[in-house]
C-alpha cells in the first residue's frame, strides 16, 4: 500500500500495486528508454496540441520536429515507446533477435504505464499512436553509429484490433521507425525508475529523463538553468521555468535524484538508488525461504533454479528495487511465467 507521505502526494497513485509486474519476467517489469530521445526534446510538454515546427541545435547536432494536424507527440505518448523498448530489450536479453515489430496487449500496456483501464484510456491510446506516427523528425543525431538525414516518424505504422462487442482496443501491432529501432538494436538505452509513470507533470518527466541520462550513477551533475530549459524543450518563459524547477526541488519527489539551485545553476544529486552498493558495500537482495527452491524446481522443471534466482534478483534491482510483500511468491511467479513461455531451457 502506498504511504500517505508528502512525497507520495506529489506522485500519481500506484494504480496497480503488487500486480503481475512483481511476478513476471523482465519483459514486463524493467523500464527502458532510448538515450537519443532522453538527450533531445522530441516530445511536447504541453497538454494542448502543438502544431508549429520546432528546431533545436546543440553544437553540430540539430533536430527539426514537424507535427501532424493532430499535433506533436507528447511526453505522455512516449509511454507507448518506453513499453515497446522495454519489451524488445528484454527479449534481446533472452537471446532473441531484435525486430522493429512489437505486439501489444492493450490492457497490459495500460497497466504497465500506470493508467486506469476505462473506456477513455483505450481511446487515448489510439490518439497517442496517431500523434506518434504523424510526428516527423529530421535530424543528424546518430543512433547505432549511423546518421539519418531524412524525415521519419517515431513509429512507422500501427494496426489495432478492437472488440466487436465493446469497441475497445484489444491488441496493437506497432512497427518502429528504422531510426528508433537502430537505437534499440545497439542497446543505446537506460533503465528508468518505476515511479517515472507516477510523475504528474510533463516537465517532471522530462527533467527526470535528462538527469537519468547525464547524472546517471554519478554523485552529482550541474547544468545551467537556460541549458536545462533548452534540453527540456520548454516553451515557458525563463521565469516560469525557474519556478517549475524550484517547485520540483521543493517537492523532492523526483525518482533517483534530488535537485538544488546554485544561483542560475541546477545541481542534481544521486539518491543512491542507482548505486551498485549500499553503505555496507553490499546489495541487499530479497531473501528466499529454503522451501521455495524446492517449489521452484517443481514449477520450472529442467531449469537451473539458482540461475533463475539471479535473473529475478537482477530484474528486481534494475526495476528500482520495488518493495515485495512476499518475495517467495514473487519468485515462484517469475519461475512459472518463464516456464510457461519457454518450457525447455
Amino acid at each position: 500500500m502506498v504511504s500517505d507521505t508528502p512525497k507520495e502526494k506529489k506522485l500519481l497513485p500506484d494504480r496497480h500495486p503488487q500486480h503481475d509486474l512483481f511476478v513476471c519476467d523482465v519483459a514486463d517489469a524493467v523500464l527502458k528508454d532510448d538515450m537519443a530521445s532522453m538527450e533531445h526534446p522530441f516530445f511536447s510538454l504541453s497538454k494542448k496540441p502543438e502544431i508549429s515546427v520546432r528546431r533545436y541545435e546543440n553544437g553540430n547536432k540539430w533536430i527539426e520536429i514537424v507535427p501532424s494536424v493532430r499535433g506533436l507527440a507528447t511526453i505522455y505518448d512516449k509511454d507507448i515507446l518506453i513499453y515497446c523498448i522495454s519489451q524488445m530489450i528484454a527479449k534481446m536479453n533472452e537471446g532473441k533477435a531484435p525486430s522493429p515489430y512489437v505486439s501489444i496487449v492493450a490492457k497490459d500496456l495500460l497497466v504497465f504505464i500506470n493508467r486506469t483501464t476505462g473506456g477513455k484510456d483505450y481511446d487515448a491510446l489510439k490518439e497517442a499512436l496517431d500523434r506518434l506516427a504523424g510526428t516527423r523528425i529530421h535530424t543528424n543525431v546518430r543512433t547505432g553509429g549511423e546518421e539519418e538525414y531524412e524525415n521519419f516518424g517515431l513509429i512507422e505504422s500501427f494496426k489495432l484490433r478492437r472488440s466487436e462487442k465493446t469497441g475497445r482496443i484489444l491488441e496493437i501491432a506497432v512497427k518502429l521507425s528504422d531510426w528508433v529501432f537502430r537505437s534499440i538494436a545497439a542497446k543505446e538505452v537506460l533503465t528508468l525508475h518505476r515511479d517515472y509513470f507516477r510523475l504528474r507533470k510533463p516537465i517532471e518527466r522530462r527533467v527526470y529523463e535528462i538527469a537519468r541520462k547525464h547524472c546517471g550513477k554519478q554523485d552529482s551533475w550541474r547544468i545551467s538553468l537556460e541549458m536545462l530549459k533548452n534540453k527540456c524543450g520548454s516553451r515557458a518563459p525563463t521565469k516560469g521555468f525557474r519556478h517549475d524547477i524550484k517547485e520540483l526541488a521543493k517537492g523532492d519527489h523526483l525518482p533517483d535524484y534530488t535537485i538544488r539551485f546554485e544561483e542560475d545553476m541546477v545541481v542534481f544529486h544521486n539518491r543512491t538508488t542507482l548505486k551498485e552498493m549500499d553503505s555496507a558495500g553490499f546489495i541487499s537482495y530479497p531473501v528466499l525461504d529454503t522451501e521455495t527452491y524446492h517449489d521452484a524446481r517443481t514449477i520450472a522443471p529442467g531449469y537451473d533454479i539458482h540461475l533463475l534466482e539471479q535473473e529475478w534478483k537482477n530484474w528486481w534491482y534494475e526495476s528500482g528495487k520495488p518493495p515485495l510483500s512476499d518475495p517467495d511468491k514473487a519468485f515462484l511467479g517469475f519461475c512459472k511465467l518463464r516456464y510457461t513461455r519457454n518450457p525447455h531451457p
